[in-house]
């Protein structure tokens, strides 16, 4: 279980929940709607393990207010079938399914999309270098 749940702030949360689910291949865990069912609060699992949290622009007063476009790193084991999902759902896709090499890690293959409201994700292959003794 991941411990590490990143935030992302939506305009549209309803757009952005089918895009992180429908295309991307998140699960939803929990969605939490408003009077008006508009997504208030959601938490997404990635397949491989961890969480996403997303949430409204329009509910403020949270820590999180005023938070806008971010970035998501998300493991994967087959970057190309992320990568065919996104365009067919005619994603912009920032950069195709390439061989690459993270500053931290040995040879990766990656590829990077933003989502409806402009949040770069990238799908990798590259799992994370040893953790440091704390």
């Amino acid at each position: 279980m991941s411990t590490v749940w990143p935030v992302l702030h939506y305009d549209d949360t309803e757009a952005a929940l089918r895009f992180l689910v429908d295309v991307v291949g998140f699960a939803e865990s929990v969605v939490v709607r408003d009077e008006v069912d508009d997504v208030v609060h959601a938490e997404l699992a990635w397949p491989g393990g961890g969480t996403v949290l997303l949430g409204g622009t329009k509910h403020v007063g949270g820590a999180h207010s005023g938070l806008k476009a971010g970035a998501l790193y998300l493991v994967t084991d087959d970057v190309d079938a992320v990568h065919d999902r996104l365009v067919a759902a005619s994603a912009d896709v920032v950069m195709a399914p390439h061989e690459t090499s993270f500053a931290a890690g040995g040879p990766t293959r990656a590829c990077s999309a933003r989502d409806t409201e402009g949040n770069l994700l990238t799908f990798g292959t590259y799992r994370g270098g040893t953790p440091a003794k704390i």
